[in-house]
């Protein structure tokens, strides 16, 4: 369970400024933040967006803040975190046995943590469990576990150096006998447009456990694993996990192609992005991390609706068999969503059910073009309110004008910055025809919805 050495782990404590992070007064104005929004505004042209659109004439600052929030632990020392933290507390005296500041084991479980991914630049997600064998009769305050954790969260990262950084920067600043550390994480699986199109089934995440040990638990057979993996009480994680590590890169966007010449400012824009962050665009991990970002925001550039509808002209929604339903109130839900918020260009992601009045049902070509419309306006620049509506609007006349939608999203805004509120999810409705004036028809159709869940 190796994990960095202590010379790695000195330069990074060096490379920083006053824990508290804060941005300065003059945040606006700092050279990092106006690199970043210039690289931001290259980004929206290339998207042929007009910059000076009033939904996203502020987005490069907020795209700004956001980055330098969410890489703020290249800014932090961890020595400064444990400094004062440490506090006595004798072991077992008489007797035999572990306990206190004496070979007792501390577990902190289920820690949310938020990361970018240092191959795309899109974020993942981290359930973070922290343990540590007490010595020197002294303990350390619970809270700096989770604290020194973000520290290194709040950086460009795998999951497995993501570990290792954790585990060894605990094992140098209050020398336990060992520490462990165990990482599930998440991360966002965005597909390609054209073959999402049709297909409201491709996964939502990669995930992978990424562990690591320092000495006691460096041995992947020490016996103090089978304590820390029987009080985390993970089904699928267990001994065999802490011995497994990643080979190659986890991140999806490792299978994307690369992006040709005409996009080359863009990538030279996010190029300017990592120089403004610290990093040296020419490190390995980050070679082609330009080139898959702009891939992958490339997906949002605004098309023609009229032009990816016409292969459905001519398709019945409907079936002409009559279903006498009670009131005639049909459903087509967990159609699925995926889209970019066009405030900080952080992905959103969820499910969409639509409800009309028909005695008719949507046959299976018809539901096609109800996720292919979902797709459409998802992939690009959107507000999850405007969504709602131009689903609505575009869907209404074909279902015979009484239609109901409802959107269920998680923002990654929510948990990547501001109030980092992990498991939040937001609802919208849009309401035409009848369901506008019948409270309860609007109510039967919201109680066929199953209960959301990602």
């Amino acid at each position: 369970m190796g994990a960095l050495d202590e010379g790695h782990y000195d330069l990074g404590l060096e490379n920083g400024v006053n824990l508290s992070g804060c941005m300065e007064l003059d945040f606006e104005q700092d050279p990092e933040t106006v690199a970043i929004e210039d690289a931001v505004r290259v980004l929206l042209e290339g998207l042929g967006e007009d910059i000076n659109r009033e939904g996203i004439r502020k987005t490069p600052l907020r795209v700004a803040k956001a980055i330098r929030e969410g890489t703020r632990g290249y800014k932090q020392k961890v020595k400064d975190v444990i400094q004062g933290a440490l506090f006595p507390e004798i072991g077992v005296e008489n007797g035999i046995g572990q306990a206190g500041g004496a070979g007792g084991l501390v577990l902190v479980r289920d820690l949310d943590l938020f990361s970018y991914c240092e191959s795309c630049l899109l974020p993942f997600q981290v359930k973070c469990h922290v343990g540590y064998i007490p010595s020197g009769q002294r303990v350390v305050g619970l809270s700096k576990l989770s604290r020194v954790a973000d520290i290194f969260a709040k950086r460009l990262q795998d999951p497995q150096r993501l570990a290792d950084e954790i585990c060894s920067a605990l094992q140098l600043a209050i020398k336990p006998s060992g520490a462990a550390v165990i990482l599930q994480c998440s991360h966002i699986h965005f597909p390609n447009f054209a073959p999402a199109f049709l297909d409201s089934d491709h996964p939502r995440f990669v995930k992978f456990v990424a562990t690591s040990g320092t000495g006691s638990f460096e041995k992947d057979d020490s016996a103090l694993w089978v304590d820390f993996l029987g009080l985390l009480r993970y089904k699928d994680i267990n001994l065999e996990t802490i011995r497994s590590r990643i080979k190659d890169s986890w991140c999806p966007s490792r299978s994307l192609c690369k992006v040709g010449p005409s996009k080359s400012g863009m990538v030279t824009a996010v190029g300017s992005i990592l120089r403004s962050l610290g990093q040296d665009p020419c490190r390995k991990e980050l070679m082609g991390t330009p080139n898959r970002f702009v891939k992958w925001l490339m997906n949002f550039k605004d098309s023609n609706l009229e032009m990816e509808l016409n292969e459905f002209a001519g398709i019945p929604l409907r079936t002409v068999v009559h279903v006498n339903y009670k009131e005639h109130i049909r459903s087509e839900v967990n159609l699925s969503l995926w889209s970019l918020c066009e405030h900080h260009l952080l992905p959103f992601y969820g499910l969409v059910h639509i409800g009309y009045m028909s005695d008719e049902e949507v046959n299976p070509k018809g539901k096609s073009l109800l996720q292919s419309i979902v797709h459409f306006y998802g992939f690009k620049l959107q507000v999850q309110e405007r969504l709602t509506r131009q689903i609505a609007e575009t869907v209404g006349p074909l279902l015979g004008g009484d239609v109901m939608v409802v959107v269920e999203a998680n923002h990654t805004c929510m948990i990547s910055r501001g109030i980092e509120k992990f498991g939040s999810n937001t609802a919208t409705i849009a309401v035409l025809g009848k369901f506008s004036n019948d409270p309860a028809a609007r109510s039967k159709f919201l109680q066929s919805i199953p209960s959301y869940s990602l």
